[in-house]
Formats: C-alpha cells, sequence, structure tokens
C-alpha cells in the first residue's frame, strides 16, 4: 500500500469513529445531566475532548496526504504534530476531571452528599460499551500504519474500559448505596486518560526528534533520474525513513531500445549508484518499466 492510499483509509477510518463517538455524546451529555453523576459527565467531559482530537487528527491526516505528494515524510511531521496537541488535550481533560473530582470528595466528607441515579448511569455506561467498542475496533486495524489512528484507538481503547468502570460503579452504588464511588470511578478514569496523554506525547516527541534530518526532494531526485542516458521518465517517487534509514522508491521507465536490449539490470544499478553518489541514499526500491508500460502519474 502507498503512503497517500494509506493515509485515505486512515482518514476514512477516522471519520468513521468521529461518526460514533459523536452519536454516544449526544446520549451521554442528556444522561449525565439526569443522573446526576461525575463519572458520566467526567465521561462526557472526555468524550468531548476525543471527538476534538478526532477532528485534529483528522485535520492532521488531510495535511499529511498533501504532504506526502510534495514534501517526502512532511506528513509523518504533520501527523505526529497531530498526535502531539492530542496527548496535550488528553493531560488537559485528565486534570480537569481531578480537579472537578477533589472538589465533590470534599463536599462529600463535609456531609453534603448528592443524589445519583445509579440504574440510568449503568445503562449509558452499557451503551457507551457498544459505542467505543465499535470505534476501536475500526481504529484497531489501521493502527500500525499511522501515529494518529494509533493515537486515536489508544484514547478508544481507555473509553471502552472507562465504560466498564463507570457500569461496576452504577451497580455498586446501587447495591451499597455509597455514593462516593462515583467520584472514586471519575478519578480512576482521569488516571487512564493521564497515562494515555504521557504515552502519545512521548511517543510524538521521539518522532518528531528522529525526524529532525532534511531528506532529498522529490523533484530533484525525479530531475537526475530523467537526465539519465537510459531513462525516459519517472514517475510515483517516495522518500522515506524507517529505522533510521533514507529509503527511496521510484518506477523507472526506460528508453524502448534500453529494453530491447534488456539491460535493465545495468540501468537499474545505474539509479542506485547515482541515488548513492547524489543524495547519499543507500536504500532503495526501483520498479523498472518499459516505455511501453502503462502507468499512473
Amino acid at each position: 500500500m502507498t503512503e497517500i492510499t494509506t493515509h485515505h483509509a486512515s482518514r476514512r477510518r477516522l471519520l468513521i469513529a468521529l461518526a460514533i463517538t459523536c452519536s454516544f455524546m449526544v446520549i451521554q451529555l442528556v444522561g449525565a445531566y439526569y443522573a446526576n453523576s461525575l463519572a458520566v459527565l467526567a465521561d462526557a467531559g472526555h468524550l468531548f475532548v476525543h471527538n476534538s482530537s478526532l477532528f485534529i487528527a483528522l485535520i492532521a491526516s488531510s495535511f499529511a496526504i498533501h504532504l506526502a505528494k510534495t514534501y517526502n515524510d512532511g506528513h509523518q511531521k504533520a501527523e505526529l504534530i497531530g498526535g502531539l496537541i492530542n496527548g496535550v488535550l488528553y493531560l488537559a481533560i485528565s486534570s480537569l476531571i481531578l480537579y472537578e473530582g477533589t472538589e465533590r470528595f470534599m463536599h462529600h466528607k463535609g456531609g453534603h452528599e448528592l443524589v445519583i441515579n445509579s440504574y440510568l448511569m449503568s445503562v449509558i455506561a452499557a451503551i457507551g460499551f457498544l459505542f467505543h467498542g465499535a470505534a476501536a475496533w475500526v481504529l484497531y486495524k489501521g493502527r500500525k500504519a499511522s501515529i494518529n489512528v494509533y493515537a486515536v484507538f489508544l484514547h478508544s481503547f481507555f473509553d471502552l474500559i472507562s465504560t466498564v468502570s463507570t457500569f461496576a460503579a452504577g451497580v455498586l452504588i446501587y447495591i451499597t448505596g455509597w455514593n462516593v464511588i462515583d467520584i472514586l470511578s471519575s478519578m480512576l478514569i482521569a488516571s487512564f486518560v493521564l497515562f494515555t496523554g504521557i504515552k502519545v506525547i512521548i511517543s510524538c516527541l521521539k518522532g518528531l526528534r528522529s525526524n529532525k534530518a532534511k531528506l532529498p526532494k522529490v523533484a530533484e531526485i525525479e530531475t537526475e533520474i530523467t537526465t539519465m542516458e537510459h531513462v525516459a521518465n519517472v514517475h510515483n517517487v517516495t522518500v522515506v525513513r524507517k529505522n533510521k534509514k533514507v529509503i527511496v522508491g521510484a518506477h523507472v521507465v526506460l528508453k524502448q531500445h534500453c529494453t530491447i536490449e534488456k539491460h535493465d539490470e545495468e540501468c537499474r544499478l545505474k539509479v542506485i549508484k547515482l541515488l548513492a553518489d547524489k543524495f547519499n541514499v543507500r536504500n532503495s526500491v526501483l520498479q523498472i518499466e518499459s516505455y511501453e508500460c502503462k502507468h499512473i502519474h
């Protein structure tokens, strides 16, 4: 799968996940009001930020497609920056939840106890499990292709866990009548969100550090290869960095007499030598084509 095709697939997954989570957010906001539950309210606020981060991920993914066509691995930087913004949002929402939980806990200790509809709380959590499960499944298959999808998948996965926590809290409140469980559940959710944010931020910062070195430009590589004696044209040129190695991919179309004489392997070696001498690129994936071969520019 090409880099651009991969980003189109990632964007589709993010759009589907956004539609699922936005639908549940509306249900959750209404339910949080009637249940009077901090855990459900924390989930609703958490989900609002989650949808905001999904929107950021979509912008980064769309920007990535443009960058992949024009600025080599600039799309990786766009996705890493999008993931970094997501990580900061995770930290922000977890801090707000922890603060609100502490405030309500102090209020509870002072003898002021809020009435919580534990039954409605559990029903909302059960519905949320289905919605978040669907979103996590959509993102799971594309998590390895994009750091952005991976960041959102992690968030959806912890959303899934938080619904289990909220459901269990609702059941325990119903059985014991201890409303403080709602506060503790919300703070547990915040801890998961905090962990996710730190993990994503560290991953993105490492990625940005490894992408500091400037890569050769696609246009320059195309120009150099095209000026070679036996080359008719070149297309589908990509430049990526993987495991600290720069890799160039290209479809090289040879002139007609070159394919008749069948010295395409010699031409391949000359292109490899050019990449090494001119651009210091030691790793390449080249597809040699005949002049008559149909290809997509």
